[in-house]
């Protein structure tokens, strides 16, 4: 069966009714915690989907923007500087032995930051990493306990950075 864009997807690339502008700057979004507020993004500490330790969303806050190649140069050395900062903030806190950085914005046009650290024993090694997995949606992978001092620790570290 062969699969197409989504009918209104120009318009939602113009920013239509856009969850991630829509939002504004929540602190918490489908139960993941913002662990800092940049001046131009936010980042989250994802609680399940992929059930990866550290693993964090950066999203663009400003105007609607669904690719990177869309915003000036002062704005792209912001963004790409914030997204560094918390990449370099869980290879501090988790000693990872890859990073991946994954812009796709194919289901949700707005410009965003998959930052993913990478362990010797995760699941797909030499590939990417299974983004929303039905199987795993709802399911609190990561203990609450364990979670709440992830938080914690990557807020410390980026305050410092």
């Amino acid at each position: 069966m062969k699969r197409g864009w989504p009918a209104d997807w120009s318009e939602r690339v113009r920013g239509k009714n856009c969850p991630m502008c829509d939002e504004g700057r929540p602190d918490e979004v489908h139960g993941n915690v913002r662990i800092v507020r940049g001046k131009v993004s936010d980042a989250f500490l994802v609680r399940n989907e992929v059930g990866q330790r550290g693993y964090c969303v950066v999203i663009w806050r400003g105007r609607h923007v669904a690719d990177p190649t869309e915003l000036s140069r002062d704005e792209a050395s912001a963004y790409f500087e914030e997204v560094l900062r918390v990449g370099r903030a869980i290879e501090t806190q988790y000693q990872p032995i890859k990073m991946n950085f994954e812009m796709l914005g194919n289901s949700l046009p707005h410009l965003h930051t998959h930052v993913v650290p990478r362990y010797l024993n995760d699941g797909e090694p030499g590939h990417p990493p299974h983004f929303m997995r039905i199987d795993l949606q709802n399911e609190p992978l990561i203990p609450d306990e364990e979670y709440a001092r992830d938080v914690a620790a990557l807020r410390d570290l980026l305050a410092r950075a």
